[in-house]
């Protein structure tokens, strides 16, 4: 009786929820042409991708971080409609995050900005120059952080508490790659359009604003992903369920915002949402800190 008790259990434990694996298997495939076109991106930064002409590598780098977010939310929707969540399909969602919004990424930036900024500094035989020491240094920094993230996700996540579906203790992994796969996209397409208008200063001042605001971004990213702070959970706050009539409209404007301007609507939110917390925040602490000092403050009575 215990052997077929064994038999039985060893069948249930080999046995995985089919869809919703391959589903999160593509996120980690995306993750992997992400990183594949990035390198490709190093050697020929101008080369196009398919002959497209708005579309580099690293342009197509971004983009598959985009459809590895995509993949990453379908597969716990998946996993919930046909029952099959499990502790093997959040363990895969994990470790397809690390390399999809951890790694690729921090790799992306890293090449950005290098083949951007080649040639600058003294050069070290060993460890190349200062600055690509500095950028290569930020980008472990955020690797470290998102898997971090997302260990500390796995440990205090509870699928029992309602709380815990609703809002994420620090910036989730997803939208701090958001962030720097934006800034990416903006940078190949704002800089050449404004380039073929004619404004080649414009385009130089943007240019190179994106190129030394990135390192930054991917140390604050990283950062942010290990604090804290608390960040709404989209999906479940604000589409799911029954919302306001506003809530459509808001929803069809930003829709229409993607169609008009794709790459500059995908960087003012990802921004948007990443720093919304932090401000919050400080805002609250700077609250809460005069509200303190103020009632610390002994009262002092003038005398007559």
């Amino acid at each position: 009786m215990s052997s077929k008790n064994h038999r039985r259990k060893r069948r249930r434990r080999l046995t995985i929820a089919v869809l919703p694996s391959m589903v999160t298997l593509l996120n980690l495939i995306a993750g992997f042409a992400a990183i594949h076109f990035t390198a490709r991106g190093m050697n020929d930064p101008e080369r196009l991708w398919l002959q497209k002409p708005e579309l580099t590598f690293f342009a197509a780098a971004a983009y598959m971080i985009f459809l590895g977010m995509v993949a990453d939310a379908l597969d716990g929707r998946i996993a919930r409609l046909s029952r099959n969540t499990s502790s093997f399909g959040g363990q895969l969602d994990s470790l397809a995050d690390i390399v999809s919004f951890g790694v690729a990424p921090a790799f992306l930036s890293l090449r950005v900005v290098e083949s951007s900024l080649q040639n600058i500094g003294p050069v070290s035989p060993v460890f190349g120059s200062l600055p690509g020491r500095l950028l290569w240094l930020g980008s472990v920094l955020y690797v470290c952080c998102a898997a971090l993230r997302l260990a500390r996700f796995n440990v205090e996540n509870d699928d029992h508490e309602e709380s815990a579906h609703l809002t994420f203790q620090g910036l989730p992994s997803p939208a701090a790659a958001a962030v720097l796969a934006s800034l990416v996209l903006l940078h190949g397409d704002l800089v050449p359009e404004l380039r073929d208008s004619g404004a080649s200063k414009i385009a130089t001042f943007f240019a190179d604003v994106i190129t030394y605001i990135l390192p930054f971004i991917t140390v604050g990213m990283g950062l942010l992903m290990v604090s804290r702070i608390r960040y709404p959970h989209i999906a479940n706050q604000y589409v799911r369920g029954r919302k306001p009539f506003g809530s459509i409209v808001a929803s069809v404007i930003i829709m229409l915002l993607l169609i008009w301007k794709l790459q500059l609507t995908l960087a003012i939110g990802s921004m948007t949402f990443a720093f919304s917390g932090a401000f919050q925040w400080a805002w609250h602490y700077q609250k809460n800190w005069r509200r303190q000092h103020t009632e610390n403050v002994p009262e002092h009575t003038s005398q007559t």
